[in-house]
């Protein structure tokens, strides 16, 4: 069945509110906003406004009630997972420093952390900060020259001083899916914990978590068509409740005096202060509304629109694709740089023409390296999008070609 991509792009106000030519392929860095989720930020905002959790006045409690709901909502998404499972942050950034704040007692000398070459800055840095901390090392997994996880590699380098793996399900820069599901099989075998940034993965449909495995995973709304502000870090039930607190203050508490503190059960033990209430029922609404859809036919979608997007950069002598070439692959997130220009004039040159793209290190240095640039282009696609968003950049390329020579 094909994909209704009109009937969608209805659902996302600013198509509607943009002046033509707009193509708008930048989703890796934040998707557009759907209407529920837009609808129930506005609605509590402005009609439902209370803090929540504790009050006992209706408007409190509604406000609680559907805080809480949010939560199963993203629960379902995550394959049906205990709601205690889900906590409420401020976005990715936050759920992976929480996830090596919180094992960072696991680690000391002699202990290992395994990060891969491909992650976002977010899911290396604060494992570079903790092992210079603990005194535990930091050993990177390398890629394999099309930029994907070297599933070899990372087996050859799992021991028993193993405590922590670090991967991607989706890389940012390559598009590259990682087989979660292997390397927690192999991560389970040393006794590790295997930390999964799922930013990237999840636009692209609903996950199972229970079923890859891993023991933590982390996502942001703004990415699946929700608001800024607000994330999620799933983890093991089993895992939650044995660790510490990251945030001190209101709401994670069962009982406070000078002495001691008891701290409250998960979730609510790692939602310190006041959360981000309105983002967050804007991400319980968009995970809501992508439970909805009809997945199947969504990545059929994103596969051919890719694979459309792959082939006319193929042609285009001057391009160079970093990734996979296998739409079966990766997401619909590719980085190419043109030579010899800079991935920003080529960016401010696509503009021109109504196309939005991203150029930059796209907070992957690493990877960056790996393949040899310092920067590149990118374009990264979504439910939203169709063939003339892909014509309308390969098109764009001509243009720039152009202009500068």
């Amino acid at each position: 069945m094909s994909l209704d991509v009109a009937a969608i792009r209805r659902d996302f106000p600013i198509f509607a509110a943009q002046p033509p030519p707009f193509h708008y392929l930048d989703s890796a860095a934040t998707a557009q906003i759907c209407r529920p989720a837009a609808e129930a930020l506005l609605r509590f905002e402005t009609e439902a406004r209370a803090n929540v959790k504790r009050g006992v006045y209706r408007l409190a409690d509604a406000a609680t009630r559907a805080f809480e709901e949010a939560r199963a909502r993203v629960a379902r998404l995550l394959g049906g997972v205990d709601p205690r499972e889900v906590v409420f942050t401020s976005g990715t950034t936050l759920g992976l420093n929480l996830a090596a704040h919180t094992l960072a007692p696991r680690l000391g000398p002699g202990r290992r952390v395994l990060v891969s070459v491909l992650e976002h800055h977010s899911n290396l840095v604060p494992w570079q900060l903790v092992c210079a901390r603990t005194g535990a090392e930091l050993v990177p997994i390398p890629a394999t020259g099309d930029g994907r996880l070297d599933q070899a590699a990372l087996e050859a380098r799992l021991d028993r001083r193993t405590a922590v793996v670090a991967v991607t399900h989706a890389s940012n820069v390559t598009g590259a899916v990682t087989d979660v599901a292997r390397v927690a099989a192999a991560t389970r075998a040393v006794g590790a914990v295997l930390v999964v940034d799922g930013a990237q993965r999840i636009p692209h449909g609903p996950v199972d978590v229970r079923a890859l495995g891993c023991d933590l995973y982390a996502f942001s709304g703004h990415k699946m068509f929700g608001a800024t502000g607000a994330g999620v870090l799933w983890g093991r039930g089993e895992l939650l409740a044995e660790l510490p607190p990251f945030l001190g203050g209101g709401e994670m508490i069962a009982r406070v005096t000078f002495a001691a503190s008891r701290f409250a059960d998960p979730p609510h033990r790692f939602e310190a202060g006041t959360p981000p209430i309105g983002p967050v029922l804007a991400l319980g609404a968009a995970a809501a509304w992508m439970t909805a859809l009809d997945w199947e036919a969504v990545q059929a979608h994103e596969r051919a629109l890719t694979r459309r997007l792959l082939d006319g950069l193929a042609a285009l002598p001057e391009v160079r694709v970093l990734g996979p070439a296998d739409p079966e692959a990766r997401i619909g997130v590719v980085a190419f740089t043109l030579e010899p220009h800079h991935p920003h004039d080529v960016c401010q040159l696509l503009d021109v023409r109504g196309v939005c793209t991203r150029g930059g290190h796209h907070c992957a240095q690493p990877l960056m390296a790996h393949f040899g640039v310092e920067a590149s282009v990118r374009a990264s696609l979504a439910l939203y999008n169709d063939e003339t968003d892909v014509d309308a950049l390969l098109e764009g390329l001509a243009f720039v070609r152009s202009q500068l020579g």
